[in-house]
């Protein structure tokens, strides 16, 4: 298994012959709105540019995968760019995004949090992600994370955007995932509480994860204050260091 860092929450996984994009956002420099006015520095988003391999990243998608769409708004985990790189292929979702996304032009397949569902090379288990804790997971809209089982390959975790709740609690402690891919970027909007895991929550999920975990939506958006440098900092501090992939955007984490 291959996860290859594209930009924010985006990335190809290469899998059991399978190269499955998750939550594309390929517009340019600035396309977006910013998401912090006051907390953050009011800065367009994306902030930075896709990696120069990006195209080559995007040959041969066989499935798209979106954890969420913030009410079918063009946002950081699908954009108008990243919709049209998921053209002609089937794209798995929650269920309540199927409307939004049919409306796009998309080949959804709908997925119900708890089921798990035939997937390319494997299965795939819906489960659920808190985008914040009670009022901003409702602003925010509903989302997902996914649980890959893939054949001959390790057990892959994509929590999808989410605080550290008893429901994440539960998918490392009964699932048992080889792999864990975290967004890292502690975002916070400019009023209520943290929207993703603060570094607390961070570490730890890296204590009770029984596997890697691989590191990403991080320095992309004026929201998400936590850098790549700051993060290795702390899972130092912390001793966790060794079960952490941080990749660069245009670098793979291989597992084995």
């Amino acid at each position: 298994m291959k996860i290859h860092q594209i930009r924010n929450a985006t990335v190809v996984i290469e899998a059991a012959g399978q190269r499955i994009l998750l939550d594309p956002m390929m517009g340019p420099v600035g396309s977006l709105t910013p998401y912090s006015f006051i907390r953050f520095r009011a800065r367009r988003n994306p902030l930075i540019g896709l990696p120069p391999n990006t195209d080559a990243l995007l040959r041969g998608i066989t499935a798209g995968l979106i954890s969420h769409t913030h009410f079918g708004m063009d946002c950081d985990h699908l954009d108008a760019a990243g919709a049209k790189a998921l053209a002609g292929v089937p794209v798995y979702c929650n269920a309540p995004d199927e409307a939004g996304l049919k409306k796009r032009g998309m080949q959804t397949v709908a997925l119900q949090i708890g089921r798990e569902s035939a997937f390319p090379g494997g299965t795939i288990t819906p489960v659920a992600a808190s985008h914040g804790g009670c009022v901003m997971s409702k602003v925010m809209g509903p989302g997902a994370g996914y649980v890959l089982r893939l054949s001959g390959e390790p057990s892959l975790y994509i929590t999808g955007d989410t605080i550290l709740t008893p429901d994440v609690r539960a998918v490392l402690a009964d699932m048992r995932p080889d792999v864990c891919l975290l967004p890292c970027g502690s975002a916070q909007l400019d009023v209520g509480g943290p929207v993703l895991m603060p570094t607390d929550e961070i570490l730890e999920f890296v204590r009770l994860a029984p596997g890697r975990v691989v590191a990403n939506h991080l320095e992309a958006l004026n929201h998400c204050p936590t850098t790549r440098d700051m993060l290795r900092s702390l899972l130092t501090t912390a001793g966790l260091e060794t079960k952490v992939t941080i990749p660069a955007d245009g670098s793979p984490a291989e597992i084995s």
